[in-house]
């Protein structure tokens, strides 16, 4: 079949990401003897400085990695953790009830930058000022922004002028929106990178010694007292409508360094697919997987793709994919978090999966069914009860269909944007990440250092008991989601932006490539869909009751025939619904790389 792009296929490295100059900075690493870990560091560098609006180095950064040489299989943690005095009685105290979704009472510790030098004193081979100087030549120099980075300025212009004025210094220049495609430059981001790589220098020509100094000085040095100078001391207007100073504190930063973990995996289609822990919402796509698996997805996979010229989706399938999205994120919602124990081992487990196979039937179902691993009674947070309950009793629903680029209102409320990369390496290292937060939309820039605070905090709940409650040294359960997939000497690294739609739209991709047998491009291209019946984890917390959106190009008879089930489809443009990407090598032996045309933005690069 025809693809919109052919699948790369060759034998020295691969990269593919949400924006071009990330993949082509990717390459010049490999190209310069670095492996996939130093490649995907330098373009995750270059992601927080030219997609502002979806990352930013004071960000987040899950990370998962593969090392050919011994078979390792690991998670870098770069999603900072909830300030030591940001307790619910504190919000309490201040009258709020919700975190809000802007500003500095939603900041956690910064955990992108960390991660990334994690990453690279493990398992990388370069010098820091390689990996991160096409960063810093960016950030100096400029580059051209972006269409949806213009709009996202555009939109909150007049915020940042009345309201915060350190982020109109560096987004507003000359007082005016940038325009389109204009050369955009970042310098106080270029001072602050200069000076984390002088300090670099300083410790001496040790490599692993650099970025530790580099580390220190991010965490305990000058970029954490202007972070705490600037939280402590300048209230900001957030989205309650009022302006509060914040929680985050030198102290938070100090105390916190990026973390290994095992990756979370089940078996399927022959291969093993590899997520985070349930700090994340990885886990979903894998709890997707096993009821798919249970309820015999391959036959339904088989008649999709059998007409070879234009293999699509039949609704049958999609009706399947999309009541057990359902039902895996109802399992999200009650049992998720990093704040209590979380049943993992039986929410992933056969017997588990065959129960809740059971529950998908003939037509939409318009519940939230959360599960009862190990006969626990769920317990919803009662913030989302009353969300359910409005959207239940006709409140406007949202309209959730955008590409995993940002949905931005005039006071900086944005769910789910991110960027993504992925990185296979001619030893067969493989890593995909989901770098995002420190958005400019959403938090202010931090005055002298050219980049914003991570807002994951909205995604904790200010109700005491839950997993994913707000508690002091935990993680937010947040929407990252990063993905591996390893066969026998094979597999791949993949992944996409889109908030709750991260694990949803990576589940036709999976089931057309393993299943179907489409390659990568293949599987990427072809029409997909999603669930707007699950809760968003963004404020203010809403769903579209049995809510399906999907792509024009599903066809007239399929949208048909899935409203005749019982669905609320909502027709979206032919190619809206996420920014896919990947990169692996084959069970020949050949790496092979792919990236979405949907935003016209992502590609991969390769040789």
């Amino acid at each position: 079949m025809i693809t919109t792009r052919p699948v790369l296929t060759g034998t020295f490295g691969m990269v593919a990401s949400t924006h071009w100059l990330a993949s082509a900075v990717g390459m010049r690493v490999l190209e310069a003897g670095g492996n996939a870990f130093d490649a995907a560091a330098a373009a995750g560098f270059t992601l927080s400085v030219v997609e502002p609006h979806l990352n930013g180095p004071g960000g987040d950064a899950p990370v998962i990695g593969h090392r050919a040489a011994d078979g390792r299989t690991f998670v870098v943690c770069g999603q900072g953790v909830v300030p030591a005095g940001a307790t619910t009685a504190a919000y309490r105290d201040l009258g709020v009830t919700e975190v809000p979704g802007t500003g500095h009472l939603a900041a956690v510790v910064p955990g992108a930058f960390g991660a990334w030098l994690d990453l690279l004193a493990r398992y990388g081979t370069l010098p820091l000022a390689d990996v991160l100087g096409p960063a810093v030549g960016y950030a100096r120099d400029g580059y051209p922004l972006v269409p949806a980075a213009a709009r996202t300025i555009a939109t909150v212009a007049e915020m940042f002028r009345t309201h915060w004025p350190s982020s109109a210094e560096v987004y507003l220049p000359g007082g005016a929106v940038p325009a389109a495609g204009a050369r955009f430059a970042n310098p106080q981001l270029a001072g602050t990178f200069e000076r984390l790589l002088a300090e670099a220098a300083a410790a001496g020509a040790d490599r692993e010694a650099q970025i530790e100094a580099a580390r220190r000085a991010f965490y305990e040095g000058f970029v954490a007292q202007a972070v705490d100078a600037f939280v402590t001391g300048t209230p900001v207007m957030d989205a309650t409508g009022r302006a509060h100073t914040g929680f985050l504190r030198a102290d938070d930063l100090a105390a916190w360094h990026a973390t290994e973990e095992p990756t979370v995996a089940v078996p399927f289609a022959g291969v093993e697919v590899h997520k985070t822990g349930p700090w994340g919402q990885g886990p979903v796509l894998l709890q997707q997987l096993r009821v798919l698996e249970a309820l015999g997805v391959a036959d339904l996979v088989r008649d999709a793709v059998a007409p070879v010229d234009a293999p699509g989706p039949t609704a049958e399938l999609v009706h399947v994919v999309v009541e057990v999205a359902k039902l895996a994120m109802a399992d999200r919602d009650a049992w998720y978090g990093d704040s209590a124990p979380v049943p993992l081992a039986t929410l992933l487990s056969p017997a588990y999966a065959a129960e809740r196979a059971r529950l998908v039937g003939p037509v939409a179902d318009g519940g939230f069914r959360p599960g009862s691993p190990d006969g626990r009674a769920p317990r919803l947070p009662a913030a989302l009860v009353a969300a359910r309950a409005a959207a239940d009793a006709g409140a406007a629903p949202r309209l959730d269909v955008g590409l995993g680029e940002p949905t931005v209102s005039p006071i900086g409320l944005s769910p789910g944007d991110t960027c993504h990369v992925d990185v296979v390496d001619r030893w067969g290292n493989r890593v995909s990440a989901t770098p995002s937060g420190g958005w400019l939309q959403s938090s202010p820039v931090v005055p002298g250092l050219g980049f914003s605070l991570p807002t994951r905090a909205q995604m904790c709940w200010v109700e005491d008991g839950l997993p994913a409650s707000l508690l002091p040294g935990r993680r937010p359960r947040t929407t990252l989601s990063p993905g591996l997939v390893l066969g026998d000497g094979h597999g791949f690294a993949f992944g996409t932006p889109g908030g709750d739609q991260q694990d949803q739209w990576t589940v036709p991709f999976l089931l057309r490539h393993l299943l179907g047998g489409l390659d990568l491009q293949a599987a990427i291209d072809a029409p997909t869909w999603h669930s707007s019946h699950v809760h968003q984890s963004f404020h203010p917390r809403s769903h579209t009751p049995r809510g399906l959106v999907a792509e024009q190009r599903l066809g007239a008879d399929v949208r048909t025939a899935l409203a005749a089930r019982g669905h609320a489809v909502q027709e979206a443009a032919p190619w809206s619904l996420g920014r896919l990407s990947a990169a692996g090598v084959g069970p020949d032996g050949l790496l092979r790389a792919a990236a979405d045309p949907r935003g016209q933005q992502g590609y991969a690069a390769g040789r």
